[in-house]
């Protein structure tokens, strides 16, 4: 089984020689899974259709944002509605102030908010904003967390919870690298003795709720109730990193989920639509301190860009259709647990883990809830049934520790026809 994908090759050669690995972000390069990347010409509802026509169904949805399936008509209406009155003013708009409206109701916890054009963006603000409001220097991150390429993200863990980190990407300064501290997810005496030890100079924790980037790893039950007490007892802010989790894994994001309120939260993904953007916010005494309110600067030309303000805000008022989620778990259950039935019918060891429209497999025996546990997962044998995936025409993310995600376009036929996928990928994947 061999799909075409020669007009993909011949495009990857002639991109390798203008952009390093040939791609402009590392994962679509498919190094971790080896082989080449297909290049899409289209995508429409559930599926993706590369250059050679080949179609796949896309649990990828563009690493997240398209919750409501590629090119929705609503979304599509609003940015060519928006988009001929102009790409980019410089000035306020009215639609950015109906994003600010939007996002206060569906996440309470962020009253008063700041648009910038990605994700990484949003981290670093955030994480400014902390230092700034507090006086204090120190962040904290989780092994596995990822909250963008920001120097202050790109630092590993030592060799205990207290160890300071080490930057893990040439370029960034050791001395940048010692202000994070870094904990193993899901531990609960770690995060208690480093706060015991650095909490007076610790001016944030910033954590995924919802582990994306080491897998789909959930929380345990009381976790990040325990970080939110650890970070009120010791005056630090708690910044919940929804920029992948926010309005998949609820309405509300995954605050609403597990019933905490974070003091800052950063977002992205589904708020653009499809449309490059991210957000970070909070209560009003924090965001008042930020320029030119306050003396914290923050700044950017294509922030609240109108034609990005109107696919989110298209996009998030499709969440508001009855049993949107309802239906959107429904549907990840039964994926998940087709794809268990299938790798146990095949004699392979597999588990996943999910939460609503997002979810996780592991080539593994064990319950995943760390990023140890998923590094020690079989890694070879996610690359081969990565690829026999996709040979059967299911786009899943080309790297073990990507999280997967479903859209409302998808249909029970398509969670069937990946489950049949699987039964033949499994079984490739293990043959002798």
């Amino acid at each position: 089984m061999s799909l075409d994908t020669s007009r993909s090759h011949d495009l990857f050669q002639r991109a390798r020689q203008f952009m390093p690995g040939g791609v402009n972000s590392p994962v679509r390069a498919f190094k971790s899974v080896g082989g080449e990347p297909f290049f899409a010409q289209r995508a429409e509802g559930a599926y993706l259709y590369d250059v050679d026509g080949n179609r796949y169904i896309d649990y990828v949805g563009s690493w997240g944002p398209m919750i409501a399936g590629h090119a929705h008509p609503s979304v599509i209406e609003a940015v060519q509605k928006t988009l001929v009155d102009g790409l980019s003013f410089g000035v306020p708009n009215a639609l950015e102030v109906a994003m600010g409206e939007r996002l206060a109701e569906l996440m309470p916890s962020m009253p008063m908010q700041r648009m910038v054009n990605s994700g990484t963006e949003a981290t670093l603000s955030a994480i400014r904003l902390a230092r700034g409001a507090t006086g204090r220097t120190l962040i904290v991150k989780f092994e596995g967390c990822y909250h963008g390429h920001g120097d202050s993200f790109l630092v590993k863990a030592g060799s205990g919870a207290l160890t300071f980190g080490q930057p893990n990407s040439p370029g960034v300064p050791a001395p940048l690298a010692d202000l994070t501290l870094t904990l193993p997810y899901n531990d609960f005496d770690a995060a208690t003795t480093l706060f015991d030890a650095h909490g007076g100079e610790i001016a944030g924790l910033i954590i995924e709720p919802i582990a994306g980037n080491m897998n789909c790893i959930l929380p345990k039950d009381g976790y990040l109730q325990h970080l939110r007490e650890l970070c009120t007892k010791h005056g630090a802010l708690l910044i919940f990193d929804e920029v992948m989790t926010g309005f998949r894994v609820s309405r509300g994001g995954a605050q609403q989920r597990y019933g905490i309120t974070p003091d800052i939260t950063t977002l992205g993904k589904i708020i653009g639509g499809g449309m490059p953007v991210g957000a970070y916010g909070g209560r009003e005494d924090l965001m008042r301190q930020i320029a030119p309110d306050g003396p914290i600067y923050q700044a950017g030309t294509l922030s609240g860009n109108p034609v990005a303000m109107a696919a989110g805000l298209a996009t998030l008022a499709l969440l508001d259709e009855p049993g949107f989620y309802e239906r959107l778990e429904q549907n990840t259950n039964r994926l998940c647990d087709g794809l268990e039935t299938a790798a146990r019918d095949a004699g392979v060891a597999v588990t996943t883990n999910r939460s609503c429209a997002m979810f996780g497999l592991f080539f593994t025996d064990k319950k995943v809830e760390s990023f140890a546990d998923a590094t020690a997962c079989d890694i070879n044998a996610f690359n081969r049934f990565f690829h026999g995936m996709l040979q059967r025409g299911v786009y899943l993310a080309p790297s073990a520790y990507e999280a997967g995600f479903l859209s409302s376009a998808m249909s029970e036929s398509d969670i069937d026809a990946t489950i049949e996928a699987a039964r033949g990928a499994f079984r490739d994947a293990f043959a002798d």
